[in-house]
């Protein structure tokens, strides 16, 4: 059949398997709108208030179900707001399509009214991009950008359409598309891989993003429970193993706990699975790796040896990998090495210094994860809040924590909320902190218009807490503003746009307002006041060791 250039990219969307896309219109995609509007009983639109955050949104999407999410923006300004959702999908690895529209092709290069060359501003934080000039390749174009974005190590893709290849007509011939299935082959040295873990004494298993990436928790922990390891996770691997599996030792890094970071630190062999080796996550890099070898397995060859040199390296899909190299390893036992284990997991106990009669973070997430169901979703921004959920909150199930580890994104968050609640339509906790949360608070608007079951707690301390916290222990505490003095009421404003909105100032309060929140259907905001003075500790120095840890 013969459509148009904007039929055919809405019959390639759902020919995908697409039910939801997000967008803000514009006169470029104005088009692409109106076939949408015939299509709506096909796919639903979300309508962000900002290009960025509906980016997050379908960032968020993608995060939370393992599908591909899709955001629509306009040339110029649209497409240009959608780079740091972009850039945030491209760090962590998230499978998102991005079509904008743009000036006729006959247009291009002319410094037309909203005219931009997004192609070539994203072109470094995209797996691939297309400006699409041939009606006739339209299709395929939008079909191929699905498939690079989930394929291999999943990434974003944008598709630019100009006016006139929306206009043009082709024809149309559905195809049926057969999922992206997880390639079976594994590069490298199985036997030399299975040879340095039976020697191994001290295994150590970390874990990032591509275990979660893979649903590949199952076989983590299996793979775990042969070869008698413990696990650490980077920020990106949380929620691939129970909080509270006796094998796993919490978050590795800057923030980690002390008892991940120090078995980290003291193992002989360390089976890297999935991980990109941040310096967050590696800290002195020249002094990471000089006790133990490294074994290290990722699909992306580029990878290995980026940052930490390793001693072999196995390229393939994380779950994939797992069973192989499992096959070829014996049931080991080191009964010494999780004797040091214990001691150091009873070496310091990372918890919040508790006021009375006053809220505090550890309080705050512990107390949110009692009316939270196990596989509720949480997302955060970024900041002090962020480290404080990856320390405290008790995540149990793959896929449950949304939050941007490797751009760090402030204002992330809601967006990213939004797209995870619509995707899995499951209740969804935002942890924010005041800073963040000024800069999205514009989407309560798009949770209250689309009656989404998000919970917001602000922790509020009227600072940039985590740049405070350096500006007081290596800046002398010249709190270059950082300290907002901002006086904003926030239920009032999560009020004024339709939300429920309260504030709770101690545990009792705090227990009262989810308890409300928690029994609507709808958006609810709980202000959350905190002491100014909490900090994230531990906390290891930029490019130190276990060595430098600051531990209070």
């Amino acid at each position: 059949m013969k459509l148009t250039g904007a039929q055919i990219i809405i019959e390639a969307l759902v020919e995908q398997g697409v039910d939801t896309v997000f967008g803000f219109p514009g006169g470029t995609v104005t088009n692409i709108y109106d076939e949408l509007y015939k299509s709506s009983d096909r796919i639903r639109h979300i309508t962000a208030s900002h290009e960025q955050h509906a980016t997050h949104a379908a960032d968020g999407y993608a995060r939370a179900t393992g599908k591909a999410g899709v955001v629509i923006a306009t040339s110029g300004p649209g497409a240009t707001n959608t780079v740091t959702g972009i850039a945030t999908a491209f760090l962590d690895s998230s499978p998102v399509i991005v079509i904008t529209g743009n000036v006729a092709t006959n247009l291009l290069g002319r410094d037309s009214f909203q005219e931009v060359d997004i192609a070539g501003v994203t072109i470094p934080i995209t797996k691939h991009n297309y400006i699409v000039k041939d009606i006739e390749k339209l299709a395929d174009t939008i079909r191929e950008a699905f498939w690079v974005a989930k394929s291999g190590r999943p990434g974003p893709v944008l598709v630019d359409v100009p006016k006139d290849i929306q206009l043009a007509s082709a024809e149309y011939t559905r195809r049926k598309i057969e999922p992206v299935a997880a390639s079976e082959s594994c590069e490298g040295d199985i036997t030399q891989a299975a040879a340095l873990i039976r020697e191994a004494k001290r295994p150590y298993i970390y874990c990032g993003g591509g275990v979660v990436l893979s649903d590949s928790a199952s076989d983590l922990i299996s793979f775990a429970e042969r070869i008698d390891a413990p696990i650490g996770a980077s920020i990106m691997g949380l929620s691939a193993v129970p909080f509270d599996h006796p094998r796993f030792l919490g978050m590795v890094g800057m923030h980690g706990s002390y008892a991940a970071t120090k078995a980290l630190s003291e193992c002989d062999l360390l089976v890297a699975v999935g991980v990109r080796f941040s310096d967050r996550a590696t800290g002195n890099k020249a002094e990471f790796a000089k006790k133990m070898k490294v074994v290290h397995i990722d699909i992306d060859p580029a990878e290995i040896g980026k940052n930490i040199p390793v001693y072999t390296s196995l390229i393939g899909d994380v779950k994939c990998v797992l069973k192989k190299l499992a096959a070829e390893v014996p049931v080991i036992r080191h009964a010494g090495w999780h004797e040091e284990i214990a001691k150091f997991k009873a070496h310091v106990d990372i918890t919040c210094e508790h006021r009375e009669g006053a809220l505090d973070p550890q309080m705050i997430l512990e107390t949110a994860h009692e009316f939270m169901p196990e596989d509720g979703i949480v997302a955060t921004d970024v900041g002090q809040h962020q480290m404080w959920t990856a320390q405290y909150y008790r995540f149990s199930k793959l896929r449950t924590f949304i939050t941007s580890g490797g751009l760090g994104t402030m204002g992330f968050g809601m967006g990213a909320a939004v797209g995870a609640c619509i995707g899995t339509g499951k209740r969804t906790l935002l942890i924010t902190g005041d800073g963040s949360f000024h800069m999205n608070l514009n989407e309560m608007s798009t949770a209250v218009s689309n009656d989404l079951p998000i919970v917001v707690i602000v922790m509020n301390n009227n600072a940039l807490g985590m740049v405070k916290q350096w500006q007081e222990l290596f800046f002398g505490e010249r709190y270059s503003n950082t300290v907002l003095n901002r006086r904003t009421n926030y239920a009032k404003l999560a009020v004024a746009f339709g939300a429920m909105g309260m504030r709770a100032e101690n545990e009792k309060e705090l227990r009262e307002c989810l308890t409300k929140a928690f029994s609507v259907n709808g958006p609810v905001l709980i202000d959350c006041p905190i002491d100014g003075c909490e900090k994230v500790f531990p906390m290891i120095p930029p490019n130190g060791t276990i060595d430098d840890i600051i531990l209070k």
